[in-house]
């Protein structure tokens, strides 16, 4: 049977390409949700606009960039980020010490994402709220002062030679395995966030 055949008196699908059809004011009033992310000394400023853009499709509460990561207003962040900075709170520190201890008076775990030996894996249902994750360097990953400093390591499983994926594509990953475990997506894709506003 043809595809054509097989949808034959089905409604077709409606790409929806443009912003959420809510107003503004009404989205900003939404909760955020409590991850915080971590940006460790992250060289690629293009990285740093691309993870903008998933923190705010995750509504993240805190983003944090650190160290040599570049940071708004810088354009090139801006631009890649596609008007996401300004529904993601952000700040830039000096050291990712400092983002860990932030995260910490505010009862977050501190969760490293990397590849390591001892490192558990993302799909274990593990993750508690509020949770902080860090991720690290495109070519050097996180030091071990980061990983000494986290209460957990994580990662992705992965099937490759090479073993690694982008930066901004792991928080993707994590991100929304981590919402997926605390039920927040649960409404999908019968209902959209359109429908949890009165």
């Amino acid at each position: 049977m043809s595809t054509s055949e097989e949808n034959s008196g089905k409604v077709p699908p409606v790409i929806r390409n443009l912003d959420r059809q809510l107003p503004i004011e009404v989205y900003c009033s939404l909760p955020k949700l409590p991850v915080t992310v971590v940006l460790d000394n992250l060289r690629s400023a293009f990285n740093v606009g691309a993870i903008f853009r998933t923190a705010e499709c995750g509504r993240v509460e805190q983003l944090y960039t650190c160290g040599i990561t570049a940071h708004p207003p810088d354009p090139r962040v801006v631009r890649t980020s596609m008007g996401t900075t300004e529904f993601v709170p952000h700040k830039h520190l000096d050291t990712t010490g400092e983002a860990i201890e932030l995260a910490r008076t505010r009862g977050a775990r501190i969760v490293a994402l990397e590849t390591t030996n001892v490192s558990r894996s993302l799909y274990d249902p593990w993750i508690k709220k509020p949770v902080c994750l860090i991720l690290g360097n495109e070519a050097l990953g996180l030091g071990e002062d980061v990983l000494a400093a986290a209460d957990e390591i994580v990662e992705i499983p992965l099937l490759g030679y090479k073993n690694s994926l982008n930066v901004s594509v792991s928080l993707g990953v994590v991100l929304f395995e981590i919402l997926r475990q605390w039920g927040e997506l649960d409404f999908l894709p019968a209902a959209g966030i359109d429908d949890l506003v009165p």
